[in-house]
């Protein structure tokens, strides 16, 4: 019998306008108690905001009797505990647009790699190979076995190719 008496009829329309007046009235003491988690006050009118709602849309699960004020403060915390939550595991606002805008134009890439092959052709025969092949990744030993001279040979070759390209180019590729 007991368990029957806990179960209550849902509010009807008089006691939901009325609780609603309630909620109204309780709002600065909601936004007194969200200055206790956050400090920008347009982040406590957006927590107060989100459990006014929250609070609203639940309205049906308020029990009439008990402290409505006690209901509401519980719904701030946990909305806000809720969102705690997830701000640390998704990065927001200005930092997080920042990673994304921050990518380079590939644009620009492009049209100086046509300017350095364009270049590149400018070079001796000799030369483009040596610093290719080293560009490459192969090592001055292998590149010189590879265009049959000496490893001192090779690293002049190099580095009169750096020097030409860089006066072609501007200086503005070759560093």
């Amino acid at each position: 019998m007991s368990s029957l008496s806990s179960l209550r009829p849902a509010p009807n329309c008089k006691e939901t306008s009325k609780i609603e007046l309630e909620i109204v009235e309780l709002t600065p003491a909601l936004r007194a108690f969200a200055r206790r988690f956050l400090r920008s006050e347009d982040d406590i009118d957006d927590l107060v905001q989100e459990t006014l709602l929250k609070a609203l849309n639940s309205l049906h699960l308020y029990k009439p009797g008990t402290s409505l004020k006690s209901w509401l403060f519980t719904i701030l915390r946990n909305t806000f505990c809720t969102n705690y939550r997830r701000q640390k595991r998704e990065p927001a606002g200005m930092d997080a647009a920042m990673e994304q805008v921050a990518i380079a134009p590939t644009q620009e890439w492009v049209l100086r790699e046509r300017e350095l092959q364009r270049a590149l052709t400018f070079l001796s025969d000799d030369r483009r190979r040596a610093l290719t092949l080293v560009a490459a990744g192969t090592s001055y030993e292998d590149a010189a076995r590879m265009c049959g001279c000496r490893i001192g040979t090779l690293k002049s070759r190099v580095s009169r190719a750096r020097e030409c390209l860089a006066q072609m180019l501007g200086n503005h590729l070759v560093d």
